[in-house]
């Protein structure tokens, strides 16, 4: 079995904190998820993660105008600078001070970045690894209090600050003789954000308290149309007016009690975008002061806002509902709506094609999510409490989800509805699902009752209820080969329960400790439980007999707790494994648990074969090994102690009862802890996914960038590429025309390749440029009147790339659809072109006969 998986996305969590970023083109955003950095491509519908994370969560970050440099900064100071193409780490850096805020410079030859009360501006580095390739510019002085806000003019060399302290000021990037930083003061509360105007002769600055200021460079009595004769001056004395930054005027949004919490300009249409501590977001034309929208999209702060270069798409992060929104003011339309789940994610389910997962939350959602594209594209809000597991039946169409509630819930994943619901006699809480092969029948354990319910799918009636547990009933499982249900409980016995036979057989597996899970082999031969003493026992399904036990504690173990009085290695707490699962090939298998650590074993050999670590984030408890006794007070960590941010009154708030650890979360005083829920591995093979703090992690063995050797070529011309194909060359000639991407040179080369030649050309084609030239092949293919060329070029891609397109079908679902309406279009002219010659050749058939009786009749 492979086991050099490697991170590959994570889902079910698209923002928590910090700045959102378009890139150039405009086609897609970058969201700080805790402490990694996720990619949502809006054109193409895709998403994924970068492979690098920092030490806590980001706050900030910023994005070369060449978008090829990304600094991520995180709550400590410590910098990422990232080689955003390659997704490659360049360098690490620490500025040694919180920053709220860091900003490239239009032409991208510097940056700004706030160092409290103090900014500073250096060098851009560039794309070499270097000992120390970033160079201060510059600092420079003069707020009183932490600054929030940086902004470039568009000749990159003034820059804008806005700071806490109510005070705007402008300094110049290089030093300019006879200049003083001009201080633009008037607001009542901190400022927000102050943008340049396209001509750079007005400034528009916002603050908290929801105040727009329009400043204009002028003198007073041009500001209010005067002459000096019109101001009165004591005798004797001359009438001394001064050009500066004054008020022009000044506009208040009118929001109250909500508080301004973030802001963006954009220059070029004067537009105004402003998110509220309410979930309102207004939009506003300036300087004319005109409300285009005001709109309610959360029920929670909006934290970020960003537009895209062309002015059309607007992005909003709630942090608290954890929403990512891009929304097109024109159309009034969402581009991207996403959510995570509200609280922890409880379980996780695979379809059987790999291609879907479903999750089911605390807070009673059950989500679907896309593995190729990372996105969730439908919710189910039915539940009215959590989500305690998931479960797909074989064909993938139907979705049964266990809640706390008391009910199960199918859910019709092709008409997107609840379309029955189990319930039992009375009320109890559902903590494991078990559906059988057929999907025909739905079993779930319950948490009060100790008891299993049997219900029939195309009923709803329930068929039976199964006793004998003495505990909760933690875990349920179906063999795959026969009708044999397995469960585990916390009275330290696995059973084995023949459901549909007539002797109602019941196999006892009895352990040392509480077992918390269990899992078939794909086989259904044998089958694995987990027990609270980090201890896997494996069992022969039919005979219940004990063949094998694996001691995990050591392996999953690891992680001190703010709170352990204990080290890592003597903690009692994470040391079992809560969600078990085998390989498609049944020779490993996979465990995680209340740990830091995801394990897989083989099984033959008990041998551990590769641990992961889910998450190096600081900010979560169980993430590091040693304590820092610095941070240890008398009255207990820092760390767990008030933070700065909340100096506002509304965020210090905190309606829960004392020693909650749930509830809103949001407001939390304990810190998230590192844990995994559940694991699954992919039915492929090819993946893993798990439902852990940080959201669902997918790990699989293909998420490698492919490397285009086109991308060393800088001498890709029109005549290049014809005088490649003269000399013969058709695979080189073809990849370079889809590197130049001009029409009339693809279709040229395309139809100069000879049809005895397709094959090979096909065999050697680059897995980059496949998707291309699939869907050339498609559009070309219902034009073109050179039918059975195209159907050699299907024909040659399909048996040549069919495993790589098998493996990733997702991704190229757009693009067999094009080809299949291709192909039924010809099927289709060609089956109309015969049947009109059939009845064309039936009629001079008859006409001849009709010719030959009347020559007959004639004579």
């Amino acid at each position: 079995m492979k086991t050099s998986f490697k991170f590959s996305n994570l889902c079910g969590t698209v923002y928590t904190g910090g700045n959102l970023i378009f890139t150039p083109d405009g086609h897609s955003v970058l969201s700080a998820v805790g402490n990694r950095v996720s990619v949502f491509d809006l054109v193409n519908n895709k998403s994924y993660t970068l492979p690098m994370d920092m030490r806590k969560n980001i706050v900030a970050m910023a994005l070369s105008p060449q978008a090829s440099l990304l600094i991520t900064v995180d709550q400590d100071g410590h910098a990422l600078l990232i080689n955003f193409p390659r997704r490659v780490v360049l360098h690490h850096f620490n500025f040694k001070a919180k920053v709220r805020a860091i900003q490239f410079s239009p032409d991208g030859k510097h940056f700004a970045v706030t160092h409290g009360k103090h900014t500073q501006v250096w060098k851009t580095p560039g794309f070499t690894r270097e000992f120390s390739p970033f160079i201060l510019h510059n600092t420079y002085t003069g707020h009183y209090d932490d600054i929030v806000n940086i902004t470039w003019s568009s000749d990159c060399k003034h820059f804008m600050t806005s700071s806490k302290d109510m005070s705007i000021r402008i300094y110049s990037v290089d030093p300019q003789s006879n200049y003083t930083p001009p201080v633009l003061t008037g607001h009542r509360d901190a400022v927000v954000g102050a943008w340049f105007s396209k001509d750079k002769k007005s400034i528009y600055s916002v603050s908290r308290d929801g105040a727009l200021f329009h400043w204009k460079y002028s003198t007073y009595t041009d500001l209010k149309g005067l002459t000096p004769e019109d101001m009165e001056v004591d005798d004797g004395e001359e009438w001394v007016d001064k050009f500066k930054w004054r008020v022009a005027k000044k506009h208040f949004f009118m929001q109250a009690p909500a508080k301004v919490k973030s802001c963006e300009f954009f220059a070029p249409s004067q537009l105004l975008v402003v998110g509220f501590s309410s979930g309102v977001f207004g939009l506003y034309e300036v300087p004319s002061f005109n409300a285009i929208h005001t709109l309610s999209i959360s029920q929670k702060n909006i934290d970020t806002v960003t537009i895209n270069r062309t002015g059309e798409w607007l992005a909003f992060g709630s942090s608290k509902l954890g929403q990512l929104l891009v929304w097109e003011w024109q159309s009034e339309t969402y581009v991207l709506k996403q959510q995570g789940h509200f609280y922890d994610m409880n379980t996780l389910s695979y379809s059987s094609d790999g291609q879907t997962l479903a999750t089911g939350g605390d807070d009673g959602k059950v989500k679907v999510w896309n593995t190729t594209s990372g996105f969730c594209y439908v919710t189910f809000s039915d539940h009215k409490s959590g989500v305690s597991a998931v479960e797909f039946t074989k064909q993938g169409q139907v979705l049964f989800s266990a809640s706390l509630d008391g009910t199960v819930r199918a859910f019709d994943l092709v008409r997107y509805r609840n379309f029955r619901t189990f319930t039992s006699p009375n009320p109890v809480q559902f903590s494991s699902l078990a559906v059988d092969p057929s999907g025909d029948i739905v079993c779930a354990g319950t948490l009060d009752t100790f008891e299993i319910y049997v219900w029939s799918v195309q009923t709803g009636k329930l068929l039976d209820i199964l006793a004998g547990h003495e505990g909760p009933v933690s875990a349920l499982a179906f063999s795959p080969s026969d009708m044999l249900l397995a469960s585990a409980s916390w009275d330290r016995t696995a059973r084995t329960w023949d459901v549909f036979g007539r002797t109602k057989i019941v196999e006892p597996l009895p352990h040392q400790t509480e077992v918390l899970a269990v899992a078939f082999r794909p086989d259904g031969k044998h089958l694995a439980t987990a027990t609270l003493d980090g201890q896997i026992s494996f069992w022969h399904a039919e005979d219940a007999k004990l063949l094998s036990t694996l001691d995990g504690r050591k392996d999953i173990s690891g992680g001190r707790k703010q709170n352990d009085r204990t080290t890592a290695e003597n903690a009692a707490s994470g040391k079992a494994f809560h969600s078990l699962c085998y390989t498609a090939d049944g020779s490993s298998i996979i465990g995680g648990g209340s740990s830091k650590y995801i394990c897989i074993y083989d099984i033959d050999t008990s041998v551990l074969v590769k641990k992961f670590q889910i998450s190096e984030n600081l900010c979560l408890d169980g993430t590091q090994e040693i304590l820092n006794s610095k941070k240890m007070t008398e009255y207990g960590s820092i760390e767990e102690m008030e933070s700065e941010e909340e100096s506002d009154l509304e965020d210090r708030l905190d309606n829960t009862l004392p020693g909650t650890q749930s509830g809103d979360l949001s407001v939390r005083r304990t810190r998230p802890e590192a844990k995994s829920k559940a694991v699954r591995f992919s039915p492929t093979g090819s993946a893993w996914a798990a439902a852990t703090t940080d959201g669902l992690l997918i790990y699989s063995l293909d998420d490698a960038i492919m490397f285009d050797p086109f991308d060393l070529e800088i001498d890709i011309t029109p005549e290049s590429v014809m005088e490649t194909l003269e000399e013969k060359e058709y695979l080189k000639a073809l990849c370079m025309a889809f590197r130049l991407n001009e029409k009339a040179i693809l279709h040229t080369v395309f139809e100069g390749i000879p049809p005895d030649s397709v094959d090979l050309v096909a065999r050697g084609m680059p897995e980059k440029y496949l998707q291309k030239l699939l869907q050339f092949v498609g559009v070309h293919m219902e034009t073109s009147p050179h039918i059975e060329f195209h159907l050699i070029w299907v024909t040659s891609i399909m048996t040549a790339h069919g495993r790589y397109l098998k493996q990733h079908r997702g991704e190229f679902q757009s693009v067999f659809r094009t080809l299949h309406k291709g192909v039924n279009r010809v099927r289709d002219d060609i089956s109309s072109l015969c049947d009109t010659n059939t009845y064309t050749l039936k009629y001079l058939l008859s006409q001849q006969q009709l010719t030959t009786k009347a020559d007959v009749m004639v004579e």
